[in-house]
């Protein structure tokens, strides 16, 4: 975890939760690695609480009741993991990541609240989000690379 290593505290995008949940082939090893450095204490987590409502649109897409309990449960009593609530400060300073960058919306909310957490870094596998200058931007990539 070399790009990691020297933050204590990272903002964690929804798709690092997606990634390990469904399984993803490339990346699920690298979001395990990440998770389970949070939830031993090694770093704290930072996450917005859309990410519950990101993470749970495709088990209800697909009507599996089992996967959206879980997904709740594991969300919501994560080890070191602090789910932030947008208010008006988030909405601030994600309204000026929005003014300065070709961002969407919500990928907005996740970084402004991860420097609303004083995060010292936001890890993500969304490339467009590496030009934002507010915040050392980590894609999976990066850290996948490291890991080999």
């Amino acid at each position: 975890m070399l790009r990691i290593e020297k933050h204590a505290k990272i903002g964690i995008d929804p798709m690092l939760f997606m990634y390990l949940f469904e399984d993803n082939p490339e990346f699920s090893d690298a979001c395990a690695a990440i998770l389970e450095e949070v939830e031993r204490g090694e770093r704290v987590g930072i996450t917005s609480s859309i990410t519950l409502l990101e993470i749970l649109v495709k088990p209800k897409i697909d009507g599996n009741q089992r996967a959206i309990d879980d997904y709740k449960h594991i969300l919501t009593n994560f080890p070191n993991l602090e789910i932030i609530d947008v208010d008006v400060e988030i909405a601030d300073i994600a309204s000026t990541l929005l003014a300065r960058y070709p961002i969407k919306t919500p990928d907005a909310i996740q970084v402004a609240t991860a420097i609303k957490g004083r995060c010292s870094s936001f890890i993500t596998n969304d490339l467009a989000l590496k030009q934002i200058k507010e915040i050392d931007v980590i894609a999976l990539k990066d850290i996948y690379g490291s890991m080999s």
